[in-house]
């Protein structure tokens, strides 16, 4: 029998199990726990059913079986924790392209042809360079609209032939859209005409920004369920924005007061997350 879902945005559509068995398979749940999750969430589905509800429920059964995939699930999750400003999410981006090989910068501003320009994120390395505009949204179903693209695509016009560093390749050339959530079908259908880069949690199907944390195996602190929100807030006050950061300063942690067993705890999800012993 099918069922029909209520998304983020409030749209409806059939539940489709291949997506739920897709992003399980992306946390790194084996086909054992996949068909067991997939089995259980089955059974709680009804007509109008909320997306946030299965994946609370799917979350669940995950975090049971193995926490670090649980933590890689919730990722989504953990990028709408980094706000509620904007600023988190332009470091985490800034720390994705470092792990990607890229020198960066936040918050700099640039000179364009006929107006000053405050860039979110700059990007370079020896064979290629681009700046970002980061639109973080703190809860789904909101996306980033015509509007947005439009804007971002006149701010590339204004700063073309400027560049962002001394070398030969740090020219800008492309301005790069990036948000947590989606776009809209008119922004992206903008984008293509014009030439704009817009990388969103799933847009384009592939190299989206969901595959490209997967692949470079940067998490933010958000993500850490050994953490509550006010300690992952104050982890980010201090620049502490990965997973890895923590490993790499795990003296940070004192600002939290943790427990001895519970900052063992929170130490050793952090390397489970982080691929280390």
């Amino acid at each position: 029998m099918s069922v029909t879902i209520t998304k983020a945005d409030g749209t409806a559509e059939f539940f489709k199990v291949e997506k739920l068995r897709r992003s399980l398979r992306r946390a790194g749940a084996d086909p054992h726990e996949i068909n067991e999750i997939v089995a259980e969430v089955n059974k709680t589905l009804y007509d109008g059913v909320q997306t946030q509800e299965i994946y609370r429920h799917a979350f669940s059964l995950l975090r049971n079986s193995r926490p670090p995939a649980a933590a890689r699930y919730s990722l989504r999750r953990a990028l709408f924790n980094l706000g509620p400003t904007g600023f988190p999410f332009e470091k985490f981006l800034a720390k994705l392209y470092e792990a990607e090989g890229y020198t960066t910068k936040t918050g700099v501003t640039l000179q364009g042809n006929c107006a000053p320009h405050e860039i979110d994120l700059a990007a370079y390395n020896e064979e290629h360079s681009f700046i970002g505009e980061a639109k973080f949204h703190a809860r789904p179903g909101i996306k980033s609209d015509l509007q947005v693209a439009m804007y971002s695509y006149a701010r590339l016009l204004d700063l073309k032939n400027k560049k962002i560093c001394n070398a030969d390749v740090c020219g800008i050339g492309e301005f790069w859209l990036i948000t947590n959530t989606k776009f809209t079908s008119t922004a992206q259908d903008y984008g293509r005409c014009v030439g704009l880069k817009m990388l969103s949690w799933d847009y384009p199907k592939n190299n989206n920004l969901h595959d490209q944390i997967q692949r470079a195996g940067v998490y933010p602190v958000t993500v850490l369920q050994n953490l509550s929100a006010s300690q992952a807030e104050t982890l980010i006050a201090r620049d502490i924005i990965l997973c890895r950061d923590i490993l790499e300063h795990e003296a940070v942690l004192r600002h939290l007061h943790l427990p001895k067993r519970k900052h063992e705890a929170l130490m050793q999800e952090a390397r489970l997350l982080c691929g280390q012993k």
